[in-house]
């Protein structure tokens, strides 16, 4: 039998950790079992423990009792199989928990990806329960591991949002605000929406004094705006906001001051997690929360199947390309590593030019 070490979080105090060593048992007909050896930690992570309830991020990888598994996006081999068509060997990039080891159960099995048919998993977003064969992708992709766990979902999200904005034509907004810029799902949707020439929108990154430096060294931003002085942005004119950080004071903020020019408010990240909460009413758009399955559903309709993620790993590439010398790249290979990572990434103590990964096996 095989050993896993895995790092738990609880629910309600997602900074009480424990560390879960524990046998794997043997598989059952159909399963395949991974050996995750590298892994991301991004304020995604964080995202995804915040709203583990609400969309189910917890259920990927169930735990016992109030304690919780955050999936991640990592790369896994397949080290032991009772599946003919998913065979020992066989290289993996998808939604994985903190651990050394997970089991899969495949189905929809295709040449380049398969999906977890378990059926605790069938009522989640299906998004999440796919898992690409790496063999049968692109050179290109097999190229950037490091940067795929990294970087990919976030930037693959926030082509999802440049692609909502677009589709939606802004909402008839002439400038995008765009919440703790220096997440990397915020500047990767500032530099998608800048680089497009088509695009005539301002681009207004909000961000902490501290990370203008870096926000700048981008050059995503028509403007940068430090926390504290949002009286400096035009509130003349039509606005669309893109919330990575969850703070709903300075949502509150906002609105309060663009008032019915607020022509679209979203709510994606929670970088600022600890002050979150309900916003009320307040003048202009309504916020919502954005759930990128929707909208990866609709344009699934639009463009036919799989269309869309290729275009959002595309878009992905290149923003990862652009930035590479940029990010350092840090790794901890324990687990008690793991949980001061993870700490420090509640505590926003994480500077953005910094690409956290892991590997517990």
């Amino acid at each position: 039998m095989t050993q896993c070490t895995e790092l738990w979080v609880d629910r309600i105090n997602l900074r009480k950790t424990q560390i879960v060593t524990r046998e794997i048992p043997e598989l059952l007909p159909g399963e395949v079992l991974v050996g995750i050896d590298l892994f991301g930690l991004t304020s995604n992570n964080v995202s995804y423990a915040v709203t583990g309830d609400m969309i189910g991020y917890w259920s990927y990888y169930p735990a016992e009792n109030n304690w919780g598994k955050v999936p991640v996006w990592g790369c896994a081999n397949v080290i032991a199989s009772h599946c003919s068509d998913v065979v020992v060997g066989e290289r993996l990039w998808g939604f994985f928990p903190m651990a050394s080891h997970a089991v899969l159960l495949p189905g929809k099995i295709r040449l380049d990806q398969f999906d977890d048919v378990s059926v605790h998993r069938q009522p989640l977003p299906a998004l999440y329960n796919t898992y690409r064969r790496t063999q049968a992708e692109p050179e290109f992709l097999r190229q950037f591991e490091v940067e795929r766990c990294l970087l990919f979902p976030l930037f693959a999200t926030s082509f999802v949002l440049y692609d909502y904005l677009v589709d939606n034509k802004f909402f008839g907004a002439r400038q995008v605000l765009i919440g703790s810029v220096s997440s990397k799902t915020g500047f990767g949707l500032a530099k998608m929406l800048h680089n497009n020439p088509q695009v005539t929108q301002r681009i207004i990154g909000l961000t902490s004094g501290a990370n203008v430096a870096f926000v700048n060294s981008l050059q995503c931003c028509d403007e940068v705006v430090i926390y504290g002085n949002e009286s400096h942005i035009d509130t003349t004119v039509p606005t669309a906001y893109v919330d990575m950080s969850g703070d709903t004071r300075l949502t509150a903020a906002l609105h309060n001051l663009l008032g019915e020019n607020m022509v679209e408010s979203i709510m994606v990240g929670a970088t600022h997690w600890e002050r979150r909460g309900a916003v009320g009413q307040l003048p202009g758009a309504s916020p919502t929360f954005f759930f990128a399955p929707v909208h990866i559903a609709k344009r699934e309709t639009d463009w036919g199947p799989g269309v869309v993620m290729m275009k959002a790993m595309k878009a992905a590439a290149e923003v990862a390309q652009s930035v590479q010398g940029q990010m350092e790249v840090e790794w901890t290979r324990d687990v008690q590593g793991l949980t001061i990572l993870w700490n420090d990434l509640l505590d926003n103590k994480v500077s953005p030019n910094r690409g956290l990964m892991g590997s517990l096996l």
